[in-house]
């Protein structure tokens, strides 16, 4: 069984759903700042339909840890919240240390997503403790559509 310590589930939202402005991106909490990992887990299944662009920065911080261990954090999908599959659909590089990781997350050609979840395994070695432990949080930022205002020029050729 999981072992958590401090750990609840948070949604962000910067707008109300209903006629919401899809230039104000959704912010998603799957891991909460701060959240005590000491052992193997799977998160909670996110909904994420109300998404516009289907594309995130992912940003994984460690805040704390003790030596001689790892941290592998991986997102899953699924379409009905239940089954999420045999591979992720992003895996953030193994972390050993304190710190912070990004990483761009797109599924914009995966329309039968509907929701993501968050598993994260831990390792430990050495003499020491046999309990790993990591300090970290897993927040997911949409990334806003370019406005259709946005001039765009084709780059121009210098001849000389």
């Amino acid at each position: 069984m999981a072992k958590l310590t401090n750990f609840s589930f948070s949604l962000v939202l910067k707008f109300p759903l209903q006629g919401r402005n899809p230039t104000v991106p959704l912010e998603l909490s799957i891991i909460p700042p701060q959240s005590k990992l000491e052992s193997n887990a799977d998160g909670p299944a996110v909904d994420i339909s109300a998404t516009t662009t289907r594309t995130f920065l992912c940003e994984l911080s460690v805040t704390d840890q003790i030596e001689q261990e790892s941290l592998d954090v991986s997102l899953w999908g699924s379409a009905d919240g239940q089954e999420f599959g045999k591979r992720p659909y992003l895996k953030i590089p193994q972390q050993f240390y304190r710190g912070t990781t990004k990483m761009v997350l797109d599924l914009s050609l995966r329309p039968e997503v509907r929701f993501l979840r968050a598993r994260w395994e831990l390792n430990r070695w050495g003499r020491v403790a046999p309990t790993p432990m990591f300090v970290a949080g897993l927040k997911l930022t949409e990334i806003p559509p370019m406005s259709q205002d946005t001039p765009t020029k084709r780059a121009v050729m210098a001849t000389s």
